[in-house]
């Protein structure tokens, strides 16, 4: 008995065998050269997601951190938990906008107009660093509440309590070359200082100055938790277990640097498996209507 096939007329005015032959036609693939330009936006628009949301590479041009960091080091600064909230804590390190002033009489970019442009393009999606950074990393030694006591000839103590500061800057003394007596830090204010203390511009020297040397809260970008380049000089950024044993005040709470590449690199490794899956589901669909 033969069938015939059927040629009653299927939704859009066409045929059910010509639907069917046309749900059959594999689509046709977008060559590499076409779907790289669809790649390099994906991998862009999550690079500034990455860097504006979660994690930003920040590259260290000074000496003011050393012995912990050293000129050229890049840190990964966790920009996500201050969104839920989360405050500063004795013994990070720290990355922040310039509360005012401190950055005065540092360098300017070098180079033609037209090369700033592009640094400053290309730095904006993170690729590069920039040239006309205003931010600084240093080491939190006292949060709001906190009482600071820092003299020459004596430790940096914190409500009291002798700071044993392993990271100091071998030959550097903790107070001696900025010695700004006994400080209290308003609430909302943070008291910061270089592990290089003889080559650090930090709280104490801006102490008599408009601000009296405090960060504000608001203006913390995040904390640098690890060293990420150069892979030789790769480790953590934990809190020292000095800072675990400092006390509460009553009624208390518990360098410049450029923004690098970093943040491209995650993209792209996101972005590498879909294109792969993506070109690999659409062989399997052409394999198919064969």
């Amino acid at each position: 008995m033969s069938v015939r096939q059927s040629t009653e007329p299927g939704e859009g005015g066409g045929t059910k065998a010509t639907d069917s032959a046309e749900e059959r036609r594999p689509r046709r693939k977008l060559t590499f050269w076409q779907e790289l330009p669809i790649l390099v936006v994906i991998a862009v628009l999550l690079a500034l997601g990455i860097k504006t949301f979660f994690v930003q590479a920040f590259s260290i041009p000074s000496g003011s951190m050393q012995q912990t960091l050293s000129k050229g080091d890049r840190v990964l600064v966790d920009k996500f938990t201050p969104w839920f909230g989360a405050e500063p804590e004795r013994g990070e390190v720290v990355v922040f906008h310039d509360p005012g002033g401190w950055l005065e009489g540092s360098p300017a970019g070098s180079g033609s107009s037209f090369g700033r442009n592009v640094q400053k393009v290309l730095s904006t999606i993170g690729l590069m660093p920039s040239g006309d950074e205003k931010d600084l990393i240093k080491r939190v030694i006292a949060v709001g509440g906190d009482t600071v006591e820092c003299k020459a000839g004596s430790p940096v103590k914190v409500n009291g309590l002798a700071l044993d500061e392993p990271y100091v800057y071998p030959g550097a003394k903790p107070c001696d070359n900025d010695p700004v007596g006994t400080v209290t830090v308003p609430k909302g204010k943070l008291w910061v200082m270089g592990d290089h203390r003889n080559d650090s511009r930090d709280s104490r020297p801006h102490h008599n100055e408009t601000g009296d040397g405090f960060v504000p809260v608001d203006d913390v970008i995040g904390r640098a938790f690890v060293v990420a380049w150069p892979i030789s000089n790769w480790s953590t950024l934990p809190v020292p277990s000095t800072f675990d044993r400092v006390p509460d005040a009553p009624g208390g709470s518990a360098a410049p640097v450029g923004a690098p590449a970093g943040p491209e690199a995650a993209a792209l490794a996101a972005v590498v498996p879909v294109a792969l899956w993506r070109r690999r589901r659409a062989r399997k669909g052409a394999s198919r209507g064969r």
